[in-house]
């Protein structure tokens, strides 16, 4: 079970980045009624016997975990918006990328923490490789968006100690403005 609404950010964006996409785009959007999370991708994709699998906790696809046979991500985040009153969505084209769109009722007592939200956004901005990101969070009528290249450039990097510093620092000062 992912312990906070920002850990699902994570995990569904990490997904994204481990199909090999090259732009990946995370929208968090509050409107008092619902958290809805929308994370899409011009990754890998998936084909229809794939997809169709997608939310079994038996099935993981071959190759991506060596030394595991299920895939629980999925699973976890589909219980835990069937819990909250929530509705989920995935799109998957093969060779085109995937479109997964999640929400959650913010009245459901069983709605996990947000969580951090910088630090899941600083973690994903810090995988390793070539790709585009895109991170969104609004809520009520303040919102803020920030790209991975545009957190690169501010910072000098994200690849030592004091860059990782002023970037999770700019982050933090986004998020509070929400």
């Amino acid at each position: 079970m992912h312990a906070t609404i920002a850990d699902i950010v994570a995990d569904i964006a990490a997904n994204s980045i481990e199909a090999g996409a090259k732009l990946i785009k995370v929208d968090i959007s509050e409107d008092g009624n619902f958290i809805v999370l929308k994370v899409e991708d011009n990754g890998k994709g998936m084909d229809k016997q794939t997809l169709s699998r997608a939310f079994n906790p038996f099935f993981t696809e071959e190759g991506k975990h060596d030394k595991r046979k299920v895939g629980l991500g999925l699973p976890f985040v589909k219980q835990t918006c069937d819990a909250c009153g929530g509705k989920i969505s995935l799109e998957s084209e093969k060779g085109r990328g995937t479109t997964l769109i999640c929400s959650f009722s913010s009245s459901s007592i069983d709605l996990p923490p947000k969580g951090n939200m910088a630090d899941a956004a600083l973690s994903l901005f810090s995988f390793p490789g070539e790709f585009e990101m895109v991170f969104s969070h609004s809520k009520g009528g303040e919102s803020y968006c920030v790209s991975r290249s545009e957190l690169i450039d501010a910072v000098g990097g994200i690849d030592n100690a004091q860059s990782l510093s002023l970037a999770r620092d700019f982050l933090q000062s986004q998020e509070d403005s929400l």
